[in-house]
């Protein structure tokens, strides 16, 4: 007997014989829509027409699976037309499609494998499955809340993009003055920064330095005149009339006023004022014509921030022409928080659209155990038993296949044993005749002698 027979014919077999040998039923169409809605939910043909009684409960079961997989669908179309501008809606479809089927797939297995379970043990089951069931309906209600508050997140968002570019206009025109002036070490214009050619800043270093060199010649004449008016003070007092003195046949100016003379002719020779006259007449043309130059570049200069600012702020409006996903939930978070009823209305809906998407356990969870489930567990409790039943009547059969082994070894080692007795046997009969045919022969030759 083979130890991996089964001792009962399997639960499918099982069932064909029990509808084959049992009392004649009416045969349903199992390709109607309603069978092949409650095949979505794994329900069993063969055991709930046991139980007709059922069969609108988990048609409209298998029902609510398939409106939630659907509502998932449009969700997610509306969720990749929202994300993505432009996308065909060929594209947009078919990714609903495929959300749909995994939607589906999901909510099946999570109301399929409650199945047959009971009391304390089905809520166990359940509340795991409620959780997922209600993360997945997050997914699918966030996209169906933008499309219901649309005219409100698309009015919110406009008016934060005018708020957005008024701050960015504010921060482009202080930190790029129109007269030039460096903002570089300001920390709050880091990202503001323009680069704009013409800027009047270094005419306005020139005229500085300019300024500063007129400056410096103004001093140096002055004090070159205000050393030649003290010479020509001493010049004047030692050539004075008073300090003549009689030289020969008259009165003649002193060696003193002689070497004041002298001095004051050599340092007018020696002096620079001339020449520093004619370098600030230079300097004071120059900063003529550097005036002059500002007025205006500081005109064209400014035109060329205006216009430079305004292509920044047009390029920044330009990129928020797209509405992404992010963007659209942080204007739903800021509608609904700006006002209650409105966030009572977010809360609302969402909860809504919660209960809608877990409805598929929610429905298992509110309507408890059905004869169904009963049936189903009973099932699995005698398969659980026909199936210790199996083991043990292997674990028996691999017993009594090894008594048979051990026995049959037992007999063929007790006639191995025989066998070589015997053997031996001859073996030493044969070994006796030899030596009595020896002694036979050695007395022969002896008497014959």
């Amino acid at each position: 007997m083979a130890a991996d027979t089964p001792v009962r014919p399997p639960e499918e077999s099982y069932a064909d014989w029990a509808a084959e040998t049992g009392p004649a039923r009416h045969v349903r169409n199992r390709r109607s829509p309603a069978a092949l809605l409650r095949r979505l939910i794994g329900i069993r043909e063969e055991i709930l027409d046991r139980e007709p009684a059922e069969r609108a409960r988990y048609t409209w079961y298998g029902a609510i699976v398939l409106n939630t997989a659907l509502l998932g669908g449009a969700s997610m179309t509306m969720a990749i037309s929202t994300i993505r501008e432009g996308t065909p809606v060929a594209v947009a479809v078919l990714v609903g499609l495929v959300w749909a089927w995994i939607v589906l797939a999901l909510d099946s297995w999570l109301v399929s494998s409650t199945h047959g379970y009971t009391g304390g043990r089905a809520v166990r089951m359940l509340v795991p499955r409620l959780f997922l069931s209600i993360v997945l309906g997050l997914t699918i209600a966030e996209p169906l809340l933008f499309q219901i508050f649309d005219r409100e997140i698309r009015q919110e968002m406009a008016v934060s993009r005018e708020r957005d570019l008024l701050d960015f206009r504010g921060g482009l025109t202080a930190c790029n003055p129109l007269d030039g002036k460096d903002t570089t070490g300001r920390a709050e214009c880091d990202r503001f920064h323009l680069t704009v050619q013409g800027a009047p800043a270094s005419i306005k270093e020139d005229i500085a330095d300019n300024t500063a060199a007129v400056g410096r010649l103004d001093v140096q004449i002055k004090n070159s005149n205000d050393a030649l008016d003290t010479k020509l003070g001493v010049e004047r007092r030692e050539c004075a009339r008073n300090r003549w003195i009689w030289r020969g046949n008259g009165w003649d100016t002193t060696e003193t006023c002689e070497r004041a003379r002298a001095d004051t002719s050599a340092y007018k020779r020696t002096s620079k004022v001339a020449e520093y006259e004619v370098k600030r007449a230079e300097l004071v043309a120059r900063g003529n014509v550097l005036a002059d130059r500002l007025v205006a570049t500081g005109t064209a200069y400014r035109a060329d921030v205006k216009k430079a600012i305004d292509a920044k702020v047009a390029e920044r409006k330009e990129s928020q022409q797209h509405d992404g996903l992010l963007l659209r939930a942080d204007a739903l978070s800021t509608v609904a928080w700006s006002d209650g009823f409105a966030l009572f209305m977010m809360f609302l809906l969402h909860a809504v659209l919660l209960l809608v998407d877990a409805m598929p356990v929610l429905a298992k969870l509110m309507s408890g155990p059905s004869e169904y489930d009963r049936r189903i567990g009973e099932r699995r409790e005698a398969n659980q038993r026909i199936h210790l039943e199996d083991q043990d009547v292997q674990r028996q059969v691999a017993a009594i296949d090894h008594e048979v082994r051990r026995y049959a070894a037992e007999v063929r080692a007790e006639e191995d044993k025989a066998r070589l007795g015997h053997a031996r046997y001859q073996a030493r009969a044969e070994h006796a005749r030899r030596v009595r045919e020896e002694l036979d022969a050695r007395t022969a030759r002896l008497l014959g002698d």
